[in-house]
C-alpha cells in the first residue's frame, strides 16, 4: 500500500470511529432523555440523529459495495416505518414493537448466518460470537412473531400439552449441541449452520406458544433484550462500533424493563415463562361475593361534581375507546369547578409500560397531574372518588389478601380504599388475564357500563348540568 493509500486509509478510519464516538453520545443522551415524558419527544430525536449518523458513515467503509440494493433497502424501510407509523393505533403499539424487534432480532441472526455460512467468522472467538448471536437472534425473531400474533389477536390461544418443557429442553439441547459443532471448528458445513437457526427459530415458537396473552408486554421486553444482545455480539464479530453501542444500549434497556414489569406484577422471569399464566382463554376465576351494582351517567356526574378529590386510574379500556381526549375534557370541568384531580398510573397499565403516559401526553393532560403508583398510592384513603376507567387486575384488591390468586402480592393501587369506585366498563367480564376483579363487587363500588368515550361524553354533560 502506498504512502497516499495508507494516510487515505487512515483519515477514513479515523472519520469511521469518530463518527461511532458521536452515535455513542447521541444513543446515550437519547436513551436519558427517553426517561422522562417531558423530554421523551427530544430523547427519540436524538437517538434518531445517532442512528442517521452510524447509517451514512457505513457507506464510507473500505470494501463496500452493493450501494444501489443497501439504498433501496433503506428507502424501502424508511417508507414502510413511517407509513405504519402514521396508521398504527395506540392501542396496536405493543404489537408493532414485538415486530420492529422480532425484525431487529431476524437481521442479527441474518448478520451472523452469512458470517458463518461464508466462513467470516474465523477464530474460536468470532465464531462463538457469531454463533451465540445467531442463536439469539433466531429465538428472538420467531418468539416476536409468535407474541405479535398473540396480541393482534391472530392467535387467539395458547398452546400447551404434556411434555412441553421436555421439548423446549431438547430444541435447546439440539441447537447447543450444533453451536458447539460451529463455534469449536469441529464442522462448519452449510448443513451444521442450518441446523442451528432451523432449531432455534423453532425453540422461540416453542417457548411463546405457551405463554398468555395478558404476559406478552413481558415477554417483548424479554425479547428486545435478546435483541440488543444478539446485534452487540455481531459487532464484536464484524468489528463494528455502532453495532456494539446500540446492541448494549438496547440490551440493558430491555433487560431493566423487563425487570421492572416482573417486580410491577410480583412474579418472577421463569413464573411469566414457565408458569402458563395469563393465558386469555380462561385463567383462575377466583371466588368473590356480593353483586355488581349499575349507577348512571348523570349519578356520577353530581358525584364528581361536588367531590374535592377525584384520582383518574386509566387502563387498557381507555386506549380501546380512545377516551383520553373526553376524559381530559372532564377533568377540565372538575378543575374548573376547584375538584383536585390526579391520574394514578401503574407500571403495567395497559399492554406496555408507559402506555397510558403517552395516551395522557396525547390528549395534553399537565405532567404534574400524572403519579405512578408510590407517588399516589397514598391519597386514595382521601380520595372523594376514583373513577377507574378499563383498569381490571391493577386495582384488583385480592393482590393484597388472596393467596390463592395468582396476582397476590402483585402491587397494585389503592383505588378499594377511596370513599367511592365508579368502574367505566364494557361489560360484565373478567380482565384480559381471566381474573375475577374483587373491587367490582365492593359495597363502595358502583358500575358504569359502556364504551369509555361514550361514557366521558355523558360524564361531561351530566357535570355541566349541575351548575
Amino acid at each position: 500500500m502506498s504512502a497516499a493509500s495508507m494516510s487515505a486509509f487512515l483519515g477514513t478510519d479515523t472519520l469511521i470511529q469518530a463518527s461511532y464516538f458521536v452515535t455513542a453520545v447521541l444513543f446515550i443522551v437519547g436513551l436519558k432523555r427517553m426517561s422522562s415524558p417531558v423530554t421523551a419527544r427530544s430523547g427519540i430525536l436524538w437517538a434518531g440523529a445517532g442512528m442517521l449518523v452510524a447509517t451514512l458513515v457505513t457507506f464510507a467503509y473500505p470494501g463496500m459495495s452493493n450501494y444501489p440494493l443497501i439504498g433501496a433497502a433503506i428507502v424501502v424501510g424508511a417508507v414502510l416505518a413511517w407509513w405504519s407509523g402514521k396508521r398504527v393505533a395506540m392501542t396496536d403499539m405493543p404489537q408493532m414493537i414485538a415486530l420492529y424487534n422480532g425484525m431487529g432480532g431476524g437481521a442479527a441472526a441474518a448478520i451472523a448466518a452469512v458470517e458463518l455460512y461464508s466462513g467470516g467468522a474465523q477464530g474460536y472467538g468470532p465464531a462463538t460470537l457469531a454463533v451465540v448471536g445467531g442463536l439469539i437472534g433466531a429465538v428472538s425473531f420467531s418468539g416476536s412473531a409468535i407474541a405479535f400474533g398473540k396480541l393482534q389477536g391472530l392467535i387467539r390461544r395458547s398452546f400447551r400439552f404434556r411434555g412441553q418443557q421436555f421439548l423446549n429442553l431438547l430444541l435447546l439441547a439440539a441447537a447447543l449441541v450444533h453451536a458447539v459443532l460451529l463455534a469449536g471448528h469441529f464442522n462448519d458445513s452449510p448443513h451444521v449452520v442450518t441446523a442451528l437457526f432451523a432449531f432455534a427459530l423453532v425453540l422461540g415458537i416453542t417457548m411463546t406458544l405457551p405463554i398468555g396473552g395478558a404476559d406478552m408486554p413481558v415477554v417483548i421486553s424479554l425479547y428486545n433484550a435478546l435483541t440488543g444482545l444478539a446485534v452487540g455480539l455481531d459487532g464484536f464479530v464484524m468489528h463494528n462500533a455502532a453495532m456494539i453501542i446500540a446492541g448494549t444500549v438496547v440490551g440493558s434497556a430491555g433487560t431493566l424493563l423487563t425487570q421492572l414489569m416482573a417486580k410491577a406484577m410480583n412474579r418472577s422471569l421463569a413464573n411469566v415463562l414457565f408458569s402458563g399464566f395469563g393465558d386469555t382463554g380462561g385463567g383462575p376465576a377466583g371466588s368473590v361475593t356480593g353483586s355488581l351494582k349499575p349507577i348512571e351517567s348523570s349519578d356520577v356526574g353530581v358525584m364528581l361534581a361536588f367531590a374535592q378529590k377525584v384520582i383518574i386510574v386509566p387502563g387498557y379500556g381507555m386506549a380501546v375507546a380512545q377516551a383520553q381526549h373526553k376524559i381530559w375534557e372532564l377533568c377540565q370541568l372538575l378543575i374548573d369547578r376547584g375538584v383536585t384531580v390526579r391520574f394514578a398510573i401503574h407500571p403495567v397499565a395497559g399492554r406496555m409500560p408507559g402506555h397510558m403516559n403517552v395516551l395522557l401526553a396525547e390528549a395534553g393532560v399537565p405532567y404534574d397531574l400524572i403519579a405512578d403508583l408510590d407517588e399516589i398510592n397514598a391519597e386514595f384513603d382521601t380520595a372523594d372518588a376514583a373513577l377507574i376507567i378499563g383498569a381490571n387486575d391493577v386495582v384488583n384488591p385480592v393482590a393484597r389478601t388472596d393467596k390463592s390468586s395468582p396476582i397476590y402480592g402483585m402491587p397494585i393501587l389503592n383505588a378499594d380504599r377511596a370513599k367511592n369506585v365508579i368502574v367505566i366498563k364494557r361489560g360484565q367480564g373478567a380482565g384480559f388475564s381471566g381474573i375475577e376483579n374483587a373491587l367490582f363487587y365492593l359495597d363502595n363500588t358502583r358500575m358504569l357500563y359502556g364504551d369509555a368515550q361514550k361514557a366521558g361524553s355523558e360524564l361531561i354533560q351530566a357535570v355541566k348540568a349541575v351548575g
